[in-house]
């Protein structure tokens, strides 16, 4: 039945896409294909011939060796042709493929295109008009950007190897044959072979318990894109925290998490009152070893999570509001493309602030919303001031580039902020409703920018409304409009007066009563401070010990700070910092601020020869960037 629907819909999305285009008066893109393969021309970012077939179940059985650091298997691929092609081309990226069968149990004479390398190989595979399947004998390499194996050494309980899978943006392709695009929604199941004193766990139904001779085996019932094809084999244990809710972590590891993840079952429920049920069933939270290069991952029923967010103190679960958001707006309904991934992110972060509103307070809300703003307006100036001001745009033209180019606070905050401009005028009323049929009217599908403009005009916004919002402004224009949000914040207020304070030489750091400060507060100080020295960082240091703090997120502000001010005592403790944590958030900033003096640059090539090993790709193409 999921399949015949699928088929269905993708079917209906062509017919409705060209009806779109003969209203609007352009013509539709085609794509190409020559016998290398091309990038096609309806996703930039993927070889794939989705215009002419479509993959909607993926069978995938591997065996997991931790020796040679490779997948070994088979990936089935059953399909649906949309017109009479000969040929079915999948993204693929370093996998080492052996043999292709098709359903009719013909091996087939299979071939690559040219590699490029961003997007990989296309690989080539001639099918006959009745293929409904073809399965892909292949395995992995060592070198696979999306998978990160990481020795005993470099786990917390030190006894046994850990792998994990980092999908976006467009990395699934180099562990499974498929059409890597976000345009592509498809169901799954799975056969994992491992040690059997390890838990394998996917985006998809797990299991709580270890089994004995290590096979575990996953069904995903609801459609989701490659990216959120997801896989983690480690010692992992779990506890439940609610209804439909717990969290895997190593077994050191789990009391703390299950502390501060508290509040995961009230996150859900509050989620559910403001938008509609949750569609996955089980909710569950993963924390990985810290060379996770992301804060979180939204895996379907299985977020990835940092472990930097264990602070001690709850207060850095907006992460998870975030990526439980994501439940609804992007994994539901999600970005046609990587141009569009502000559908994704703007939609999460709105969403996700909402959670927090209803769980901890307008007040806590509030300071969110400031230091998200603020983070936005430090993007925006330092994309323009590399002139990348068309990066400023919520809608990206990303063609002939890594989509993760686009993996910004534009996308995040501005997509945000213009929601809730929307919001603003039209009343929170009105727009729940519409986000409520919203969500709704398009789950389980793809949602391209220039339909959800239609959407939106559509469903919610009269034409004067239309004309207020600025819509093209916000959405095809640089920076922000004029209508922008300013967001306020009555704590914050007195974290500014303090600042001021201080800058001025009014008060010493001593004298300055941190009573009732979050996490939120400290960054907020630590970003206004202007008037800094080497002195003065000593004497911040004394009253707040912020090199020695355990909160990431404080550390990495203030480690940009004793960079600038060459405050040489906070180095050792960032040295520990670099070589402890992967989280590509906190890298590139402090590399980054290191690269700009030579005597900095040499001591940051020295960090990073001894931390490279332990980063995930993701992370480390970020910073081999930064330091050639």
């Amino acid at each position: 039945m999921v399949k015949n629907n699928l088929a269905l819909q993708f079917s209906i999305n062509i017919a409705v896409f060209y009806l779109f285009c003969l209203a609007v008066g352009c013509t539709p893109e085609t794509s190409n294909f020559d016998q290398d393969g091309a990038l096609a021309a309806n996703d930039p970012h993927s070889y794939a011939n989705i215009d002419e077939v479509v993959v909607d179940h993926i069978s995938l059985h591997f065996e997991v060796d931790f020796d040679a650091k490779v997948l070994r298997g088979t990936a089935r691929l059953d399909i649906i042709q949309l017109s009479h092609t000969t040929q079915l081309i999948l993204d693929t990226k370093m996998l080492q493929v052996s043999d292709i069968f098709l359903d009719n149990g013909d091996r087939v004479k299979f071939s690559f295109g040219k590699e490029n390398r961003v997007f990989g190989t296309p690989l080539l595979i001639p099918i006959l008009p009745t293929t409904k399947s073809v399965t892909v004998h292949y395995t992995t390499s060592p070198m696979s950007e999306a998978l990160q194996w990481l020795d005993a050494s470099q786990t917390l309980g030190k006894e046994y190897p850990f792998l994990f899978s980092q999908s976006q943006a467009i990395l699934a392709r180099t562990w499974v044959p498929c059409q890597d695009s976000p345009g592509v929604k498809f169901t799954y199941d799975a056969t994992i072979q491992t040690k059997p004193n390890l838990l394998a766990l996917m985006s998809a139904k797990n299991g709580t318990q270890k089994n004995a001779d290590g096979l575990y085996t996953f069904k995903m019932k609801q459609p989701i894109s490659s990216y959120l094809l997801a896989l983690v084999v480690g010692d992992l244990s779990f506890s439940s925290t609610g209804r439909n809710s717990g969290v895997y972590a190593e077994p050191a590891m789990l009391d703390k998490a299950m502390w501060e993840l508290t509040s995961m079952q009230s996150m859900i429920d509050s989620a559910e009152v403001l938008y509609g049920p949750y569609a996955w069933e089980q909710y569950d939270v993963v924390v990985l070893p810290p060379s996770f290069p992301f804060g979180g991952m939204e895996n379907p029923r299985l977020t990835f999570a940092t472990p930097t967010i264990i602070a001690g103190d709850r207060s850095l679960v907006s992460l998870i509001a975030h990526e439980l958001a994501h439940s609804w707006s992007g994994n539901l309904v999600t970005n046609e493309t990587w141009n569009d991934f502000w559908l994704n992110e703007g939609f999460t972060v709105y969403f996700e602030q909402r959670i927090m509103e209803k769980l901890f307070g307008k007040e806590y809300e509030e300071m969110l919303t400031k230091l998200g703003m603020g983070d936005l307006k430090t993007t925006l100036a330092e994309l323009k001031s590399d002139g990348k001001e068309d990066d400023t745009h919520l809608y990206l033209n990303l063609a002939g580039r890594d989509p993760d180019d686009g993996l910004t606070d534009v996308a995040y905050e501005k997509g945000r902020f213009f929601l809730q401009t929307i919001e603003a005028l039209v009343g929170r009323q009105r727009f729940d409703a519409f986000l409520k049929k919203y969500f709704n009217d398009n789950k389980f599908k793809t949602m391209s920018t220039k339909r959800f403009i239609l959407y939106l005009n559509d469903n919610l916004l009269t034409q004067d409304e239309q004309v207020q919002i600025q819509v093209n402004k916000w959405i095809y224009g640089p920076g922000l409009p004029n209508n922008a949000p300013n967001p306020h914040s009555i704590e914050l207020d007195r974290v500014e007066g303090v600042i001021a304070k201080y800058d001025n030489n009014r008060i010493t750091a001593k004298s300055i009563d941190t009573t009732g400060y979050s996490t939120h507060h400290f960054l907020y100080f630590l970003r206004g401070l202007k008037n800094l020295n080497a002195t003065r960082m000593k004497e911040l240091d004394e009253a707040f010990g912020f090199t020695q703090t355990g909160n990431s997120e404080i550390a990495c502000d203030w480690f940009k700070h004793a960079i600038k001010q060459e405050y040489k005592e906070a180095f050792p403790a960032m040295k520990v910092f670099l070589t402890s944590v992967g989280r590509r958030k906190f890298l590139t900033p402090l590399y980054s601020g290191l690269a700009e003096t030579p005597e900095n640059l040499k001591w940051a090539r020295e960090v990073y020869a001894e931390a490279r090993p332990t980063y995930h790709f993701v992370a480390y193409n970020a910073v081999d960037k930064i330091l050639e």
